[in-house]
Protein backbone atom coordinates (compact mmCIF):
# COMPACT_ATOMS: atom_id res chain seq x y z
CA UNK A 1 0.00 0.00 0.00
CA UNK A 2 1.38 3.57 -0.80
CA UNK A 3 1.43 6.52 1.22
CA UNK A 4 0.62 9.38 -0.21
CA UNK A 5 1.16 12.44 1.34
CA UNK A 6 0.11 16.03 0.57
CA UNK A 7 2.93 18.32 -0.13
CA UNK A 8 2.65 22.09 0.19
CA UNK A 9 5.71 24.36 -1.70
CA UNK A 10 8.18 24.79 1.11
CA UNK A 11 6.23 23.73 4.38
CA UNK A 12 7.33 20.17 4.26
CA UNK A 13 10.77 20.27 2.99
CA UNK A 14 14.13 20.85 4.80
CA UNK A 15 15.97 24.35 4.37
CA UNK A 16 18.57 23.40 1.65
CA UNK A 17 22.62 23.97 2.59
CA UNK A 18 22.36 27.52 0.80
CA UNK A 19 19.63 28.78 2.96
CA UNK A 20 21.15 27.69 6.05
CA UNK A 21 24.19 29.49 4.70
CA UNK A 22 21.93 32.44 4.62
CA UNK A 23 20.22 32.22 7.66
CA UNK A 24 23.94 31.86 10.08
CA UNK A 25 24.81 35.33 8.59
CA UNK A 26 24.67 38.49 10.52
CA UNK A 27 22.16 40.93 8.35
CA UNK A 28 24.67 42.82 6.71
CA UNK A 29 27.75 41.15 5.79
CA UNK A 30 29.66 44.00 4.05
CA UNK A 31 28.79 47.81 5.00
CA UNK A 32 28.87 50.08 2.20
CA UNK A 33 30.33 53.63 2.24
CA UNK A 34 27.95 56.05 3.20
CA UNK A 35 26.99 57.63 1.02
CA UNK A 36 28.40 61.31 0.96
CA UNK A 37 31.94 59.75 0.77
CA UNK A 38 30.97 57.37 -2.08
CA UNK A 39 29.41 60.45 -4.08
CA UNK A 40 32.80 62.22 -3.17
CA UNK A 41 35.01 58.82 -4.19
CA UNK A 42 33.04 59.12 -7.61
CA UNK A 43 33.46 62.70 -7.91
CA UNK A 44 36.92 62.59 -7.23
CA UNK A 45 37.49 60.03 -9.73
CA UNK A 46 35.12 62.06 -12.59
CA UNK A 47 37.45 64.73 -12.05
CA UNK A 48 40.82 62.37 -12.67
CA UNK A 49 38.70 61.02 -15.77
CA UNK A 50 38.57 64.15 -17.40
CA UNK A 51 41.68 65.22 -16.60
CA UNK A 52 43.08 61.91 -18.25
CA UNK A 53 40.83 62.84 -20.89
CA UNK A 54 42.66 65.82 -21.76
CA UNK A 55 45.75 64.45 -21.50
CA UNK A 56 45.13 61.43 -23.58
CA UNK A 57 43.72 64.27 -25.91
CA UNK A 58 46.63 65.91 -26.18
CA UNK A 59 49.24 63.45 -26.46
CA UNK A 60 47.36 61.20 -29.10
CA UNK A 61 45.66 63.39 -31.31
CA UNK A 62 48.08 66.14 -31.70
CA UNK A 63 49.08 66.56 -35.93
CA UNK A 64 53.02 65.60 -36.45
CA UNK A 65 53.74 66.92 -40.02
CA UNK A 66 57.01 65.56 -39.52
CA UNK A 67 56.31 62.28 -39.06
CA UNK A 68 54.10 61.98 -42.50
CA UNK A 69 56.87 59.93 -44.02
CA UNK A 70 57.06 57.69 -41.66
CA UNK A 71 53.70 56.88 -40.31
CA UNK A 72 51.27 54.07 -41.47
CA UNK A 73 48.63 51.91 -40.52
CA UNK A 74 48.47 48.73 -38.58
CA UNK A 75 45.56 45.94 -38.56
CA UNK A 76 47.74 43.16 -37.85
CA UNK A 77 48.29 42.16 -34.45
CA UNK A 78 51.59 42.05 -33.01
CA UNK A 79 53.26 43.54 -36.51
CA UNK A 80 53.96 46.86 -34.90
CA UNK A 81 55.61 44.91 -31.36
CA UNK A 82 58.09 43.03 -33.90
CA UNK A 83 58.83 45.88 -35.40
CA UNK A 84 59.94 47.47 -32.31
CA UNK A 85 61.66 44.57 -30.87
CA UNK A 86 63.80 43.70 -34.21
CA UNK A 87 64.55 47.56 -35.82
CA UNK A 88 64.36 50.29 -32.73
CA UNK A 89 66.46 51.09 -29.87
CA UNK A 90 65.30 49.58 -26.91
CA UNK A 91 64.78 53.30 -25.07
CA UNK A 92 62.24 53.81 -28.20
CA UNK A 93 60.58 50.29 -27.87
CA UNK A 94 60.04 50.71 -24.07
CA UNK A 95 58.54 54.04 -24.35
CA UNK A 96 56.78 53.18 -27.11
CA UNK A 97 55.34 50.19 -25.86
CA UNK A 98 55.44 51.26 -22.09
CA UNK A 99 53.77 54.47 -23.18
CA UNK A 100 50.34 52.34 -24.50
CA UNK A 101 50.62 50.25 -21.63
CA UNK A 102 50.41 53.44 -18.91
CA UNK A 103 47.75 55.27 -21.39
CA UNK A 104 45.68 52.35 -20.42
CA UNK A 105 45.68 51.90 -16.36
CA UNK A 106 43.81 54.99 -15.12
CA UNK A 107 40.75 53.31 -17.11
CA UNK A 108 41.58 50.06 -15.00
CA UNK A 109 41.70 52.20 -11.67
CA UNK A 110 38.71 54.87 -12.53
CA UNK A 111 35.96 53.32 -14.24
CA UNK A 112 34.95 50.46 -11.70
CA UNK A 113 34.60 53.78 -9.31
CA UNK A 114 32.85 55.87 -11.72
CA UNK A 115 30.58 52.70 -13.38
CA UNK A 116 29.18 50.67 -10.44
CA UNK A 117 27.56 48.03 -13.07
CA UNK A 118 30.80 47.88 -14.94
CA UNK A 119 32.98 46.69 -12.22
CA UNK A 120 34.03 43.60 -13.51
CA UNK A 121 37.31 42.87 -15.87
CA UNK A 122 35.91 42.02 -19.15
CA UNK A 123 33.49 45.35 -18.92
CA UNK A 124 36.59 47.62 -17.96
CA UNK A 125 38.28 45.72 -21.01
CA UNK A 126 35.96 46.12 -23.27
CA UNK A 127 35.03 49.78 -22.41
CA UNK A 128 38.76 50.49 -22.74
CA UNK A 129 39.24 48.32 -25.86
CA UNK A 130 36.26 50.49 -27.56
CA UNK A 131 37.65 53.75 -26.48
CA UNK A 132 40.94 53.36 -27.64
CA UNK A 133 39.70 52.01 -30.87
CA UNK A 134 37.84 54.99 -31.35
CA UNK A 135 40.74 56.97 -30.69
CA UNK A 136 43.28 54.96 -32.91
CA UNK A 137 40.16 55.16 -35.61
CA UNK A 138 40.29 59.43 -35.36
CA UNK A 139 43.97 59.44 -34.92
CA UNK A 140 44.25 57.25 -38.49
CA UNK A 141 41.27 59.36 -40.57
CA UNK A 142 41.61 62.93 -38.88
CA UNK A 143 44.81 63.27 -37.78
CA UNK A 144 48.21 64.94 -39.88
CA UNK A 145 51.16 62.49 -38.92
CA UNK A 146 49.43 59.94 -36.99
CA UNK A 147 48.37 56.22 -38.25
CA UNK A 148 45.90 53.68 -36.84
CA UNK A 149 47.42 50.88 -34.75
CA UNK A 150 45.96 47.77 -33.32
CA UNK A 151 48.59 47.17 -31.15
CA UNK A 152 48.02 50.26 -29.26
CA UNK A 153 44.48 49.62 -28.53
CA UNK A 154 45.88 45.92 -27.06
CA UNK A 155 48.45 47.63 -24.84
CA UNK A 156 46.18 50.53 -23.89
CA UNK A 157 44.01 47.35 -22.84
CA UNK A 158 46.62 45.31 -21.55
CA UNK A 159 47.62 48.62 -19.26
CA UNK A 160 43.50 48.84 -18.07
CA UNK A 161 43.87 45.07 -17.07
CA UNK A 162 46.93 45.54 -15.30
CA UNK A 163 45.41 48.89 -13.51
CA UNK A 164 42.35 46.86 -12.58
CA UNK A 165 43.91 44.48 -11.28
CA UNK A 166 46.51 46.96 -8.86
CA UNK A 167 43.48 48.78 -7.87
CA UNK A 168 40.17 49.12 -9.32
CA UNK A 169 38.66 46.15 -9.08
CA UNK A 170 39.20 46.91 -4.74
CA UNK A 171 38.43 50.54 -5.30
CA UNK A 172 35.11 49.84 -6.99
CA UNK A 173 34.27 47.05 -4.08
CA UNK A 174 34.95 49.64 -1.29
CA UNK A 175 32.63 52.18 -3.34
CA UNK A 176 29.91 49.70 -4.31
CA UNK A 177 30.20 47.43 -1.79
CA UNK A 178 26.75 45.05 -1.92
CA UNK A 179 24.80 45.33 1.67
CA UNK A 180 23.65 41.23 1.70
CA UNK A 181 19.91 41.59 3.74
CA UNK A 182 18.50 38.83 4.98
CA UNK A 183 14.69 39.10 4.65
CA UNK A 184 12.41 40.58 7.76
CA UNK A 185 10.28 37.95 10.00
Amino acid sequence: MARTALRLPGLLRAPKKRERAEEARPPATRHALMLPVRLLAMLVAFAFMVAFAVILARLTLQPSPASVPLTHSNLHPGRSLRAYADHAQVRDAVRQIGGNVLLGVPFGVLVPVLAPRARRVLQVLAFTALVMLMVELVQGALVTGRAFDIDDVILNTAGALVGWLLLGWRLGRAVHARVRRTPAD
